[in-house]
């Protein structure tokens, strides 16, 4: 699914990108090499973000 129309940004990208790149939607974006353009998503990818991040954090304490 895309999440951020104005720059074909996917859901599956912009968790994968959470995992690896700190702070919140627009740097993200730009680690992926792009801007908000219309920002219209920026409240939906901040909320995958979170999602993705604390995933992230319960498996890591898991494994350890």
């Amino acid at each position: 699914m895309y999440v951020c129309i104005c720059n074909a940004i996917r859901e599956s990208e912009l968790r994968r990108a959470a995992r690896h790149t700190s702070g919140d939607a627009e740097a993200v974006y730009a680690a992926l090499g792009k801007r908000p353009d219309c920002s219209q998503c920026l409240e939906d990818a901040e909320d995958i973000l979170f999602e993705e991040r604390a995933m992230n954090l319960c498996r890591h304490a898991v494994a350890a």
